[in-house]
């Protein structure tokens, strides 16, 4: 059987050689490995993703202490100096000597004639106080320098650091409590039977941190459709929408269907949801997850949302939540700040990301309202797609948000309470 640190390393490998998705990686290998103790599953998880989330600052450890590019080494000695290294930063639970000994193990595994030169990286590293000698924020927080000095510019200081910040470290398990179902006691006494405490959010209603939470998926509450995973951001993006009861709500961009779900329960089950995603597996996870939810009021179909379908019906509500950078949701996904190499890489979403606007506005009937979303960090994608709507469209004008003091807002830790990631919305109303 494998050892935790080998579970981590070919996890590492999967990661870096397929491009999967991190927590998607971690979940199909846990599950399918019941032999491992909590502990152990701990370890693995915090190893992991620490090793991701960190990767630029172990990168330059090893580029200090190695005689050879980082970029010159194989895939699996990299890992495994990665790995090590972050255990003599990062995990202080881990005895210095053992995280040198089990690097050289696993060295020994992959390549017999690099573990020697693993074992005196580490034991340099160590030998000269384990010391950070570049101080930059892109050091520092582990985030490429462009994305560093993009957030700057766009935000200012204040709140880029603490974008930077809430970058690390593993976020909530935050679920939203199907109330239009069940009772929110029942719902918490079935959380409380698997050990599961839930924390309610402050402002948004039926939101909820798990504690002590694995895999909700696997949860007594979950099976029976007493709530679905999002986000706070995406909940308040929900509540923002302002669905009520008998009224059309178009989502054009919804798989996994999360803002659907929400929606439809804020709507207390009454009226249509027409949920669309451009490909039929996922649209039907978005009819799966009503299914499970019983919630009855939501259809989904495929539909290119950059395309203006005259079959649709106008709606009072349209939701607009674009396929964007995720810049919003590296605490979450770390390895999707390695995915570009500039901002210039960035420069093909916000056309698309206009064109759906555009397109969805088209649905939207006189007096309805549009709401446009992203879970990215970027002015390119939010603030300016959504002024250059207005400045565009003299039939829509901007609508107060209910949170916030205006018609658009970014939630990022230095600008609101919510504890949600980081994400942006618009909301327009239709005047002519």
């Amino acid at each position: 059987m494998q050892t935790p640190r080998e579970t981590c390393l070919e996890l590492l490998l999967q990661v870096e050689k397929n491009s999967s998705f991190s927590s998607i990686a971690l979940d199909n290998k846990l599950s399918g490995n019941s032999g491992l103790s909590d502990v152990d599953r701990r370890f693995i998880s915090a190893l992991y993703y620490g090793v991701i989330e960190r990767r630029i600052t172990l990168d330059a450890v090893i580029g200090k202490y190695s005689k050879r590019p980082i970029d010159k080494l194989s895939l699996e000695i990299r890992e495994i100096l990665r790995m090590g290294v972050y255990q003599l930063l990062y995990m202080d639970s881990v005895p210095d000597s053992a995280a040198v000994d089990e690097s050289v193990k696993l060295a020994k595994i992959k390549n017999q004639s690099a573990s020697g030169f693993v074992n005196a990286v580490l034991r340099n590293f160590i030998r000269d106080g384990k010391k950070l000698l570049d101080d930059s924020l892109s050091i520092m927080y582990s985030c490429p320098e462009w994305l560093v000095n993009m957030w700057l510019r766009d935000y200012g200081e204040d709140i880029a650091l603490s974008i930077l910040k809430s970058s690390l470290g593993r976020p909530p398990t935050t679920v939203r409590f199907n109330t239009c179902k069940f009772d929110t006691k029942d719902i918490l006494a079935e959380l409380a039977l698997d050990g599961i405490e839930a924390i309610p959010n402050e402002i948004i209603p039926d939101c909820y941190d798990l504690r002590n939470c694995g895999s909700a998926e696997k949860l007594s509450a979950y099976k029976k459709g007493m709530f679905h995973v999002q986000d706070a951001s995406c909940q308040l993006c929900a509540a923002e929408l302002g669905a009520k009861e008998g009224e059309t709500v178009l989502d054009v961009c919804s798989a996994p269907g999360g803002k659907s779900f929400t929606t439809a329960e804020i709507m207390n089950d009454v009226g249509t949801v027409l949920a669309f995603d451009l490909h039929a597996n996922r649209t039907k996870l978005i009819t799966e997850g009503a299914k499970r939810l019983n919630l009855d009021i939501i259809t989904a179909s495929t539909n290119n949302a950059k395309i203006y379908n005259s079959e649709l019906p106008l709606a009072d509500r349209v939701l607009c939540d674009v396929p964007c950078s995720g810049l919003g949701v590296i605490g979450r996904k770390p390895e999707i700040k390695y995915n570009y190499s500039s901002e210039s890489d960035l420069s093909q979403f916000p056309i698309v990301q206009y064109e759906i606007l555009k397109t969805s506005s088209r649905y939207v009937k006189p007096g309805g309202t549009l709401l446009y979303s992203t879970c990215t960090l970027n002015c390119n994608e939010n603030d300016n797609i959504a002024e250059k709507f207005l400045s565009e469209n003299p039939d829509f004008e901007g609508a107060q948000l209910t949170h916030f003091d205006d018609y658009k807002a970014t939630i990022t830790p230095a600008t609101c309470q919510f504890g949600g990631d980081g994400f942006f919305m618009a909301k327009f109303i239709r005047i002519g």
